[in-house]
C-alpha cells in the first residue's frame, strides 16, 4: 500500500487540506540532510557527501551513528525502483568492505583539519568505539516511490531484517510558511547491530602497536592519589576484582598512558615489575629497594576485606618517561577513555596528542 502523507489547516471547527508542492524537493533534502541530519530521527555524525566509491558510483551522504555503525544515504532523486534498492545495497556492500583506516581517510578528505576523534564526542558526547564500521544501515530518501519499491524494501527489511528503509519528506507551502513532514516506509526502530567476526575485527578496529596500554589511575582523596604514583613511581588500582584484574595483565616493558577519570592524561611511563599487592610492592628509592607501603603517602591504600586478594589495593611499579601533576592534565576532546583500569591503548589520535603535548619523541 502507497505510503501518504497529508497535513490539513485547523481553522475554528473546519479543516482545510494543503497540497504538497511540486518543486524538486529530492534536489534539495540532500543539502538539509547535512545541515541537520537529525531530520532522519536519530543524531547522526556525516561523514562524506559524494563519496566516490571504488567501482565508480557516487553515495550520497555517509554518517555515523553513536555505535559507529555507518548509514548509507542516497537519495531517490529520478532512479527506477530496480535501481534505488539495488543501488542502496551495491554501495552498501562496498561500505561493508571498509576498515576503521578507510573510514578515517574519507572524513580527512570531508573535514580537512578535523580529528574524526573530536567530531564524534562534540556530535556524540561520547569518545570514538574501538570498532568502527562493524554493521551498516541503508537509508532511502525519497518525496515519494512507487509499489514496486515498497514491496522489495519491505520484503527486505521485514522477511531478512536487511537494516534498509525509505524515509519520505513532503514539502507544503501555506499562508507564506513553509513545511517539511516526513514518515518512514517501514516502522522506524533501532536497528541491533551484528556480531562482527574476529577476521573483519581486524579492518574495523585500529591497530594495536603491541606496546602502549591505557591505565586509569581513579584517584580518590581518602584512598589513591596520583602525587603518590608520580613521586615513587606505581600506578595502582583495587577494592575489587573488577578494578585490579585488569591490572595484572600489563607486562613489563609495556608503555603506558595514565590517565585521571574526569581529569586528563597525566603521565606516560614504562613497566618494570609485575602487578604486586601493594602491601608487598617494592621501587627503588634512593639506591635501596623501598617497600611503598613503608613510604610517606598521602593515600591510604585500603578497603574493607583487604586482606583477601580480591579486595586489596594491586599496584605496578613504572619507570616514568614524564608526568605532570593533576592539575596539568592533558585532555583533549576525543581522547580515549575507559572504565577499566587497563586496556590496550589502540586510539592514535589519544598516542599523538599525548606525545606532542609532553614532548615525547614518538
Amino acid at each position: 500500500m502507497a505510503v501518504e502523507m497529508g497535513l490539513w489547516r485547523a481553522d475554528g471547527d473546519r479543516l482545510s487540506r494543503i497540497t504538497p508542492t511540486a518543486i524538486s524537493l529530492e534536489s534539495q533534502l540532500e543539502s538539509y540532510i547535512e545541515s541537520d541530519p537529525s531530520m532522519l530521527g536519530e543524531t547522526l555524525l556525516v561523514i562524506g557527501r559524494q563519496v566516490a566509491t571504488a567501482f565508480g558510483g557516487f553515495i550520497d551522504l555517509l554518517a555515523l551513528d553513536e555505535t559507529a555503525c555507518v548509514h548509507v544515504i542516497e537519495l531517490k532523486r529520478d532512479k527506477t525502483p530496480r535501481d534505488v534498492t539495488a543501488q542502496a545495497l551495491d554501495y552498501g556492500s562496498w561500505v561493508s568492505g571498509l576498515g576503521r583506516a578507510e573510514i578515517q581517510s574519507i572524513f580527512e578528505a570531508y573535514k580537512p583539519g578535523v580529528a574524526i576523534e573530536e567530531a564524534f564526542a562534540e556530535c556524540f558526547n561520547e569518545t570514538l568505539p574501538e570498532e568502527v564500521n562493524a554493521s551498516q544501515t541503508f537509508t532511502i530518501v525519497a518525496a515519494s516511490v512507487d509499489a514496486a519499491t515498497e514491496r522489495i524494501v519491505r520484503f527486505l527489511n521485514e522477511d531478512f531484517g536487511v537494516p534498509i528503509n525509505v524515509v519520505f519528506f513532503r514539502h507544503f507551502e501555506d499562508n507564506g510558511a513553509k513545511y517539511l513532514a516526513r514518515t518512514w516506509l517501514v516502522e522506524h526502530e533501532g536497528q541491533q547491530p551484528t556480531a562482527t567476526s574476529p577476521a573483519r575485527q581486524t579492518k574495523t578496529r585500529e591497530a594495536w602497536n603491541g606496546t602502549d596500554w591505557y591505565v586509569s589511575f581513579g584517584e580518590d582523596s581518602g584512598t589513591r592519589q596520583w602525587a603518590d604514583g608520580r613521586k615513587y613511581g606505581f600506578v595502582s588500582g583495587g577494592g575489587g576484582k573488577w578494578f585490579s584484574q585488569t591490572l595484572k595483565n600489563l607486562p613489563v616493558g609495556a608503555r603506558v598512558f595514565v590517565h585521571i577519570p574526569k581529569t586528563g592524561y597525566v603521565g606516560v611511563g614504562t613497566v618494570t615489575g609485575e602487578a604486586r599487592r601493594f602491601d608487598q610492592l617494592q621501587v627503588e628509592l634512593d639506591g635501596a629497594e623501598r617497600f611503598v607501603k613503608d613510604l610517606p603517602l598521602t593515600g591510604s591504600y585500603a578497603h574493607e576485606g583487604d586482606s583477601e586478594d580480591e579486595n586489596a589495593e594491586w599496584a605496578v611499579a613504572v619507570e616514568w618517561v614524564h608526568t605532570v601533576p593533576r592539575e596539568n592534565a592533558i585532555w583533549k576532546n576525543g581522547m580515549f577513555a575507559n572504565q577499566n583500569t587497563a586496556a590496550k591503548l589502540r586510539q592514535k589520535f589519544t598516542i599523538e596528542q599525548v606525545t606532542e603535548a609532553f614532548g615525547l619523541e614518538d
